[in-house]
């Protein structure tokens, strides 16, 4: 017999099941029919679409004019080779946002990806083919990595790569598979119950648990926009709620009065960022993945954050946040 109740069973159950370094299950349940699919299917996209990895963006050969010439000396056409490249995985050892690479190669050589490794990048499929070069080839090319996300076609890059590199369609995703099932479940006698098998594998730029719970933190995060709701009096009569004009001035404090080095004012000013209170509405992984934004500027970002009082243990209030983000949409229109 069913019971009435008035709100839906909490799952109490999760397991973590590793299967290899670069492959893991994850399990939750029990779930409410229809629930299990509700979180699963949005979570599944999250973790292809929004996993942070390395790509090469544009490469520079010595000798070609575009992805269609050839080298004299190499086996490969120059639109086979670029696509070795691209297959290639990388990690930037510090955490760098891009990286410029240099590389030279001659004579009788069968050139693959570990070739590439160095100081500043880590290859994690070293054993993938790259060139074959004859005795009097000579191989001499440059290449850019970068940090990002999902896909982007060479096309959106071309304004972003120098005029004399091909630009490179840019395969970031470092998720090979994200797949679920859901199966039923017993509970208490009850068959009406669900159970979430999540089962993703990496290329091993981050492990599969790591890319959970980075989409974990963003679906949290875009949630969030709805918070502004739970302070909202439904019984009052609707009001503009803009903030405190004094409470919001600290916030108001353009970015080119804060001190900042040249290098990180001109980050923040590419990206469009006027003043203090931007920084303080955006986590710490948004400041990372401002473009051209390298590790230096974003700590030197941090402490100066943190230098105004609002530092990462700073709490904003949810009225102050909206207040906040009305007042920089003003300023900027």
């Amino acid at each position: 017999m069913r019971k009435i109740r008035v709100a839906p069973f909490m799952p109490t159950e999760v397991d973590v099941n590793e299967i290899s370094e670069n492959r893991a299950e994850i399990i939750a349940y029990p779930f409410e029919s229809g629930y299990a699919v509700t979180l699963a299917h949005p979570l599944r996209r999250l973790i292809l679409g929004s996993s942070i990895g390395y790509a090469p963006i544009s490469v520079k050969i010595e000798g070609a004019a575009h992805e269609f010439d050839n080298i004299r000396g190499m086996h490969e056409d120059v639109a086979v080779f670029i696509i070795n490249l691209k297959n290639i995985r990388f990690k930037i050892k510090d955490e760098s946002d891009k990286v410029e690479l240099k590389y030279s190669f001659s004579g009788h050589k069968e050139v693959t990806a570990q070739d590439l490794n160095s100081d500043q990048i880590e290859i994690l499929n070293g054993d993938l083919p790259l060139a074959t070069l004859n005795e009097d080839a000579e191989l001499n090319f440059t290449v850019v990595i970068s940090k990002g996300i999902g896909y982007v076609p060479s096309e959106d890059l071309r304004d972003d790569v120098a005029p004399d590199s091909i630009a490179l369609d840019a395969f970031f995703t470092p998720v090979r598979k994200a797949n679920y099932k859901i199966e039923p479940v017993l509970v208490e006698d009850n068959p009406n119950f669900e159970k979430i098998t999540f089962d993703i594998e990496t290329d091993a730029q981050i492990g599969p648990v790591e890319a959970f719970t980075n989409a974990l933190e963003v679906m949290n995060k875009q949630l969030s926009v709805f918070n502004g709701v739970l302070d909202v009096d439904i019984s009052a009569t609707p009001v503009k709620r803009n903030g405190n004009e004094a409470e919001l001035k600290p916030f108001m404090q353009t970015v080119d009065t804060l001190g900042l080095s040249a290098r990180s004012f001109n980050s923040l000013d590419r990206a469009g960022i006027k003043f203090l209170g931007e920084l303080v509405l955006m986590s710490e992984n948004e400041i990372k993945n401002i473009k051209n934004l390298g590790k230096k500027s974003f700590d030197e970002i941090n402490e100066c954050i943190s230098e105004h009082g609002f530092g990462s243990d700073y709490e904003l209030l949810e009225t102050t946040r909206s207040g906040l983000m009305k007042k920089i949409e003003q300023l900027q229109a």
